[in-house]
């Protein structure tokens, strides 16, 4: 039959993923790994986590599979973005990786931008945040110059793992996109910022497509896991293109949200769009596209920290048991998510959220209600955007993550943003997408668009929008947007006070 590997790299596990040619998922494995602090807002892993995880996986998943060994094919990667790796000359690491959710380079990201931020913008389409590359390597050079001094080569996690089972050192676009350091337009390095923060291009690995192959794996792994064929190994992408890929988004006609910790809302792009970087903007795994994302900083986070303070002892289903009981609107209650900050559209780390019109008809169920539809309306804030710059509307939206779990909080998305939504019938994240990279570049599919319709299915049950409740939240919307410059300077003062 022949088997394809996904190996989605997160932030707390790597997960293996195994699909044959008819696009079913033969099994998949999962090895967890922790994140090191050694200062506050440091966040740091030693890439020698991701190989071990990524050994357990491997074993576990020639035990469970009994042709495994013998019928793998290709393997391809996804990856958490942005998080900087440094080799020396000798190959070996010569810090740990500084992780994209690392806040230590605020004071680097001020300097960026005030030294070169238009030209940044307008040669990678993005605003430098502390979570981007960029400003990580000038950290290193600003505090750690010993340190800088002995790299050789920079990567990105994904790729460190190309490496160390190929020997050979690339990255790929949609990776490359988030850097701070990638012309988007031109797919290359950007000499221009290099030169403006004295960074070498030569330390900056070769960047190719994400079906490009970079090799095959090499002896000793094929020999550890008596691998029976050559397995080529294909340079994957970026976790959130991944995502978008393993949905089945491949054209400009639907959308995905996915809510998670954070919430996202991203798109296809077929072309460069002037978002000014209010939204990401980056290279596609697909060929000679894009995709644009907005993201909301504490999408699931607003409902685990509301469980967690107002509905101690109830599970998540108890706690929005009688939120369909509720009109839409919550009965005058709005819910602003931006407990820790927000990022999209505002980028305001002081920002915090807000429970506005409380009086005393409200109950639990007006409060838990409200909160799934602030933190719709958050994701709504980067459908705006992107529709508006696109002169479109999305008449589908795929929903991953927890949103898709609870068919009211469906309906709502699906009267919020007046389109009808989808949803998965096996939901993998971007270890399908690491899956579907390695079959199109095996050569069995033709591109993307054939192998969507063999990896990805949809459920047959669909939620359409309600006329009523959605001229509803169209006014209800317009008053949520009104919050946030109303309180700005209020959390701003009372964030400078807390921090005194």
């Amino acid at each position: 039959m022949g088997y394809v590997l996904g190996i989605d790299l997160g932030t707390s596990s790597l997960k293996g993923i195994v699909m044959n040619k008819a696009g079913q998922l033969i099994t998949e494995s999962t090895a967890e790994y922790h994140i090191d602090s050694p200062a506050p807002g440091f966040s740091e892993q030693h890439p020698e986590y991701w190989v071990i995880a990524l050994e357990e996986v491997l074993t576990a998943l020639t035990l469970e599979v009994v042709d495994f060994s013998a019928e793998l094919e290709a393997i391809s990667f996804s990856g958490q973005m942005h998080s900087l790796v440094t080799l020396g000359k000798n190959d070996e690491v010569v810090y740990p990786a500084i992780l994209w959710n690392d806040v230590r380079t605020t004071e680097q990201c001020t300097e960026i931008m005030e030294q070169f931020g238009s030209q940044i913008l307008e040669i990678t389409k993005n605003i430098v945040l502390e979570g981007f590359t960029l400003p990580k390597i000038l950290w290193l050079q600003q505090n750690k110059p010993e340190v800088w001094a002995k790299v050789s080569k920079i990567m990105l996690p994904k790729d460190y793992l190309g490496f160390i089972l190929t020997g050979n050192i690339h990255s790929e676009y949609s990776d490359a996109a988030g850097t701070s350091l990638f012309d988007i337009e031109k797919q290359a390095w950007s000499t221009e910022i290099c030169e403006k923060f004295h960074i070498n291009k030569d330390i900056l690995p070769d960047v190719v497509p994400s079906l490009a192959q970079i090799g095959v794996v090499n002896d000793y792994y094929a020999n550890r896991f008596g691998l029976k064929k050559e397995v080529k190994v294909f340079a994957g992408g970026a976790d959130n293109a991944c995502a978008a890929l393993g949905a089945g988004i491949v054209n400009e006609d639907y959308a995905l949200v996915s809510i998670g910790t954070s919430g996202v809302f991203s798109s296809f792009e077929t072309a460069i769009s002037a978002y000014q970087g209010k939204l990401h903007f980056f290279n596609h795994v697909i060929p000679d596209v894009f995709y644009s994302m907005g993201v909301t900083l504490a999408a699931g986070n607003s409902l685990n920290w509301f469980k967690n303070t107002f509905g101690k002892g109830l599970s998540f289903a108890e706690l929005l048991a009688d939120v369909q009981s509720v009109s839409p609107g919550s009965e005058g209650l709005l819910f602003t998510p931006y407990i820790v900050g927000e990022r999209t559209p505002h980028i305001d780390s002081k920002i915090r959220g807000s429970f506005i019109g409380m009086d005393t008809r409200h109950e639990l169920k007006h409060f838990a209600r409200a909160v799934l539809e602030g933190i719709t309306f958050s994701l709504k804030d980067a459908q705006v955007l992107m529709e508006s710059a696109k002169n479109k509307h999305f008449k589908q939206i795929i929903s991953v993550g927890g949103g898709a779990k609870n068919r009211d909080w469906l309906q709502m998305q699906a009267d919020i943003f007046n389109a009808e939504i989808i949803c998965l019938e096996v939901e993998q994240g971007p270890g399908v997408g690491a899956c579907m990279i390695a079959a199109v570049g095996n050569n069995w599919f033709k591109d993307f668009e054939s192998c969507r319709d063999m990896f990805v299915q949809y459920k047959k049950d669909t939620f359409l929008p309600n006329k009523e409740n959605t001229a509803s939240y169209e006014k209800l919307y317009e008053l949520y947007k009104e919050v946030y410059p109303a309180t700005k300077d209020i959390c701003a003062k009372l964030t400078n006070l807390n921090e005194n």
